[in-house]
């Protein structure tokens, strides 16, 4: 029979820091009872690029310098319209960079910066493809007409069931 049960400290695979004043309070709060985090990157500015993950990491773990637990960042760079095959390399070359997270644009917090027009970035998901880095996706279309209960079926409908037919190795 069982005498000593071990509980391992789980992971949050969907962690909105944010940054400022408020990253000491939300790093403490997750290194409390977090082993590892995948840090969503809809800050303002976005964290669009290797560079910008790099010292978003450096300003989380400054953050939790005095924290009597600490939890690893998994970061992830914000997919924009600029978004281009050479940062999903570095992207896929880094030790920190984990995935790219898909906002429409306008469809949530801070998603002005998002994609537009997703069909341009089918060179950036086939490098996310071959590089087997993982695509996060917010789903949603922001079509006025299309009611706001509907908003996520028409995004899979539309956008995408045709990406992961398009792209069978992309991991969504």
């Amino acid at each position: 029979h069982v005498n000593e049960l071990s509980i391992t400290r789980p992971d949050d695979w969907h962690v909105h820091l944010r940054d400022g004043a408020a990253l000491q309070q939300t790093c403490a709060d997750m290194a409390r009872y977090f082993g590892r985090v995948i840090v969503m990157p809809n800050l303002t500015p976005p964290v669009t690029s290797v560079a910008a993950a790099s010292t978003y990491r450096d300003r989380i773990q400054a953050a939790m310098n005095n924290a009597p637990r600490q939890f690893e960042p998994l970061m992830v760079l914000y997919l924009t319209d600029q978004t281009d095959a050479a940062e999903i390399q570095l992207a896929a070359a880094s030790d920190f960079v984990h995935a790219v997270k898909l906002y429409p644009a306008g469809a949530t917090t801070n998603s002005d910066a998002g994609v537009a027009e997703l069909d341009a970035l089918f060179p950036v998901l086939a490098a996310m493809e071959e590089a087997d880095l993982p695509l996060l996706v917010h789903g949603e279309v922001t079509d006025h007409d299309i009611d706001i209960f509907d908003r996520e079926k028409v995004f899979i409908d539309r956008h995408l069931a045709p990406i992961a037919q398009r792209f069978p190795g992309l991991r969504i």
